[in-house]
C-alpha cells in the first residue's frame, strides 16, 4: 500500500530538512511542507500527485515519491540525533559547541561519526589503558613533542605495579593506543580519509588459488583493477557475488603510506623529535587497525548500496513498462499453454477473464492428433465468440502458433487475433494460493492457461498477482537488499495501478490493495461485499464496505471505475470531491453531464478560470485535470495493443543467420543493453553500443520493456547459445559533422 504512515509519521519535520529536501528534489520549499503535511496526515504519493497539485504546486509523482523517501530519513535522523544529546548529556561530556554541531548533522553518517567517541562499546585497548590512568601521558606525549622532550623519561612515572603497567614501554604503548583511537573517532579527519577512498580507491579483484575452473564464469574478475568510482553497477555486483560464492577475493587499495604520513600531521606537531615518533607511530597504527579497515568497508558498503539502488532502479523501470503494456481489451480469449508430450493446455475465459471451458489439446508430437486438437479450437472460438488466442511463449510456442493459425485460416476465421505473450511467472502464480482460491477447481497445469488468456486481456490486472520478482525483468535481483527492492517494486505496481485506474466491479483483491488508500485487509472486504451484494451502483456505495471510512474513500475514489454506472461522472478520473464543479459547469452551458463527457467542442465553451477557488483548493491544476478528463473521460495511458510479426522460417536458434532481419519484443533491459524476444526460445542481446548511433547513457533512453522492435543479428555463437543483435544497424547513420579549420590546425607540427 503506497501510504505513509510509519511510527514517526506523524512528526513535524523541521524547517531545515525542508529545505534540504527542496533542493535535492528541485522544488520550493513551501511545496516540500506541503507535502510533508499532506503524508503526515495519512495521504498517498498517487493521491496527492494527482488530486492535490494545487497544495504542492503540481510536484510529479517522482518528486513526491522523493519527498517521502527523504522526509522519513530526516524524521529517523531526528530521532536518532535527539536519542545521541541525549545519551552524551548523561555522561557529562556535551558541550555547547559539541550539541550544536550534532544539530547541525545532515546526514546519518556525520551523526554517528560525532557520536563515535561517546558511543558506549566493547572494552577498547585505549579504554583499558585509560583505566590504568595512562591518558595523561598520552598528552604529555602531544607536549613532549614540541619541546623535545624523552618519552621513556615522561612514562616513567606512569609505571604502577597497582595499575598493571610494569614498564615505561608498557605505558608508552598504552597512550599510543590512546592517541591511535582519539586520531580514529575524529569526525574531520574521518570525513575526510572517506572523501579519499571515494575519489581515489582501487577495487582490485584476483581469483582464489584453485578456483579457476570451479569459478570461470568470473574469468574476467580474475586479475581485475578499476577506479572504485569508476566501476558499473552490474560489474561491482557481480564481482561481489563471485566474491560470496568463494571465486573472488578483492580489497581496496590507496595510497597507504600517503594517508599514515597525512594523519600523522593532522596533529600539528612535530614529528622528528623523540616524542614526535611515539605520536608518528600512534598515528600509524590508529589508520591500519582502526581507520581504514572501517573507512574501506564504509565506502565498500556504499558502493554495493549504490549498485543495488542502481539495479533496483532498473528494475523497477522495467517493471513499470512490463505493467503498462497495452491490453486487448473486453474480449473473451482462447489461453494455451504450449507443451509436447503433456499436450497444450486451453482455457476459455469471457471478457471478465471468467472461465467459461478448459481442454487438452494434442496438437504436436510425440502424442499429435492434430484433427481432434484442431476441432477443439474451432469449436472454442465459434461457441464463446473468441477474439483472441494467446499463446505462451515458453517451449513448442512456435510450433504452437503454427498449429493455431492452420486451424483459424482452414475455417475461415482470419479475424481473429493470435498472439505469443510472455508466460514468466505463470507458473508461479499457478501454484499460488491466490490462484487456489480463485481457480480451486482447475488442475496447476490448466490454471497457466487462465493466466495466459488474463493476461493479453489485460496484463497489468494479470501480473499484479505476481510476486513481482518471478516477472524476469531485474539484473542481479537476488543480490540486492530485499526489503528495498520489495519497497521499490511495490511502489512501482502501486504507481501504474493508480495511474491507469481499477475497475471496482471486476477487480480482484490483489488489484484493489494496490489502489492508494487500500490495504489488503480492505481489499477483501470490498470484495467481499461485492459477492455479498452485487455489483456497486455507485462510487459513494463504498462508504457500506465495514470498516472502509471517509479518509480512505477520499485516498482511493478518484482511481476507482464504474464503467456501467448510472451517474456519469462515476466512470471517470474525476474525484467525488469535485462533482460540484462539473455539474456547475454542465448546467452552466445548459446539458447533461451525459452530454459534457467526451464532447471536446462543449469542453472548449467552458470558462475554466471562473470556477477557480482558492478557499477549496480549486485552481489551475486541478481545473487543468478536470478539463482534460471531460475531453476525455476514462482514458487509458497505456498503448494501443499490437504483436510482433515473427518470421515464419525462423523458429529456432537452427535457423538463425548473421544479417537476418528480425521484429520481436523487448523482455528485459539491463544496464548493459536490451533482451529482445526474436520467437525462438532464447532471446538476443542488443548491448548498449548497437541501440543507436548517438551515445546512450542508460538504455532505456531508447528502448523500453514490451516495446516492439526491428533488429538485425550480427552474431550467432550456437555453441553457448548467445545472440548478438543491433538495432542502430537498421538506422541510417548519421552525416559525418565537418571538422572546423581551427581544430585541424591545432595538430600542425609546432613551427621552429
Amino acid at each position: 500500500m503506497a501510504q505513509v504512515e510509519s511510527s514517526p509519521g506523524k512528526a513535524e519535520i523541521e524547517p531545515a530538512f525542508v529545505a534540504r529536501i527542496a533542493g535535492e528534489v528541485g522544488a520550493r520549499p513551501t511545496q516540500v511542507r506541503a507535502a510533508c503535511d499532506l503524508f503526515a496526515e495519512g495521504s498517498t504519493v498517487p493521491f496527492v500527485a494527482r488530486y492535490r497539485k494545487e497544495a504542492t504546486g503540481g510536484l510529479f509523482d517522482e518528486q513526491l515519491e522523493a519527498v517521502a523517501e527523504r522526509r522519513e530519513y530526516f524524521l529517523e535522523l531526528a530521532a536518532r540525533r535527539d536519542a545521541i544529546l541525549a545519551s552524551i548529556s548523561e555522561q557529562g561530556k556535551l558541550t555547547e559547541e559539541l550539541e550544536a554541531r550534532i544539530r547541525a548533522a545532515i546526514t546519518k553518517q556525520e551523526l554517528e561519526d560525532l557520536y563515535l567517541p561517546y558511543k558506549p562499546k566493547r572494552r577498547t585497548r585505549a579504554q583499558i589503558a585509560r583505566e590504568k590512568g595512562l591518558e595523561p601521558l598520552a598528552d604529555a606525549l602531544l607536549a613532549g613533542a614540541r619541546e623535545d622532550a624523552r618519552p621513556d623519561e615522561l612514562a616513567a612515572a606512569f609505571v604502577s605495579e597497582e595499575k598493571g603497567v610494569a614498564s615505561a614501554e608498557e605505558a608508552l604503548a598504552g597512550a599510543r593506543d590512546i592517541l591511535a583511537e582519539r586520531l580514529a573517532e575524529t569526525a574531520e579527519l574521518r570525513a575526510e580519509l572517506r572523501a579519499t577512498f571515494q575519489s581515489e580507491a582501487v577495487l582490485a579483484v584476483k581469483v582464489l588459488p584453485g578456483k579457476e575452473q570451479e569459478g570461470a564464469v568470473y574469468r574476467d574478475y580474475f586479475a581485475h583493477r578499476e577506479p572504485l568510482k569508476d566501476v558499473a553497477s552490474h560489474r561491482l555486483l557481480a564481482m561481489l557475488r563471485g566474491e560470496r560464492e568463494g571465486f573472488l577475493v578483492s580489497e581496496l587499495v590507496v595510497d597507504d603510506d600517503a594517508q599514515a604520513t597525512r594523519l600523522a600531521t593532522s596533529w600539528g606537531v612535530p614529528l622528528g623529535t623523540p616524542c614526535g615518533r611515539e605520536v608518528e607511530a600512534a598515528s600509524a597504527d590508529g589508520y591500519e587497525r582502526l581507520m581504514r579497515p572501517s573507512i574501506a568497508n564504509e565506502v565498500r558498503g556504499e558502493a554495493r548500496e549504490r549498485a543495488e539502488n542502481e539495479a533496483i532502479a532498473v528494475f523497477r523501470a522495467n517493471l513499470e513498462a512490463l505493467l503498462l503494456q497495452a491490453p486487448l481489451g473486453k474480449y473473451s480469449a482462447v489461453g494455451l499453454d504450449p507443451g509436447y508430450r503433456t499436450g497444450c493446455k486451453a482455457a476459455v475465459v469471457d471478457p471478465t477473464g471468467k472461465v467459461v471451458e478448459t481442454a487438452v489439446l494434442y496438437a504436436l508430437p510425440p502424442k499429435a492428433d492434430e484433427a481432434a486438437a484442431a476441432a477443439i479450437l474451432e469449436r472454442f472460438i465459434r461457441q464463446y465468440g473468441v477474439y483472441a488466442v494467446a499463446i505462451g511463449n515458453g517451449t513448442a510456442s512456435r510450433e504452437t502458433e503454427a498449429f493455431v493459425r492452420r486451424v483459424v485460416s482452414a475455417a475461415g476465421l482470419s479475424q481473429v487475433v493470435v498472439a505469443i505473450v510472455p508466460e514468466t511467472g505463470a507458473s508461479v502464480y499457478s501454484a499460488s494460493a491466490e490462484a487456489r482460491g480463485e481457480l480451486p477447481d482447475l488442475d496447476v497445469s490448466l490454471r497457466g492457461a487462465v493466466s495466459i488468456a488474463r493476461r493479453l486481456q489485460d496484463p497489468l490486472a494479470e501480473l499484479v498477482k505476481i510476486e513481482p520478482k518471478s516477472l524476469g525483468v531485474g539484473q542481479y535481483q537476488h543480490d540486492v537488499d530485499q526489503k528495498a527492492l520489495a519497497r521499490q517494486l511495490d511502489t512501482a505496481v502501486e504507481s501504474v495501478v493508480n495511474r491507469v485506474g481499477v475497475e471496482l466491479n471486476t477487480a480482484s483483491a490483489s488489484l484493489l490493495k494496490r489502489v492508494s488508500g487500500l490495504s489488503e485487509r480492505l481489499a477483501k472486504s470490498v470484495v467481499a461485499y461485492r459477492d455479498q451484494h452485487g455489483p456497486f451502483g455507485s462510487r459513494t456505495a463504498l462508504l457500506d464496505v465495514p470498516g472502509l471510512g471517509p479518509k480512505t474513500f477520499e485516498q482511493a475514489a478518484g482511481f476507482l471505475r464504474l464503467r456501467d454506472a448510472a451517474y456519469a461522472l462515476d466512470r471517470t478520473a474525476v474525484h467525488p470531491e469535485r462533482y460540484n464543479v462539473v455539474e456547475a459547469m454542465a448546467e452552466r452551458l445548459g446539458m447533461s453531464l451525459e452530454e459534457l463527457l467526451g464532447n471536446p467542442e462543449a469542453v472548449a465553451r467552458i470558462d475554466f478560470a471562473s470556477f477557480t477557488d482558492e478557499a477549496s483548493g480549486l485552481g489551475r491544476f486541478t481545473l487543468g485535470d478536470i478539463r482534460q478528463e471531460l475531453e476525455r473521460p476514462g482514458r487509458d495511458p497505456r498503448p494501443d495493443f499490437v504483436t510482433p510479426a515473427w518470421r515464419e522460417d525462423v523458429q529456432s536458434l537452427e535457423d538463425l543467420e548473421v544479417g537476418m532481419v528480425l521484429e520481436g519484443r523487448v523482455s528485459n533491459v539491463a544496464n548493459f543493453g536490451a533482451f529482445v524476444d526474436i520467437g525462438i526460445g532464447r532471446d538476443g542481446l542488443v548491448h548498449v553500443s548497437e541501440l543507436s548511433h548517438r551515445w546512450i547513457a542508460d538504455p532505456r533512453q531508447a528502448v523500453q520493456v514490451g516495446k516492439i522492435v526491428k533488429v538485425k543479428v550480427i552474431e550467432v555463437d550456437r555453441e553457448r547459445e548467445r545472440i548478438n543483435l543491433s538495432i542502430k544497424a537498421l538506422e541510417p547513420a548519421p552525416a559525418p559533422v565537418a571538422k572546423p579549420r581551427q581544430a585541424q590546425a591545432s595538430r600542425r607540427e609546432p613551427q621552429p
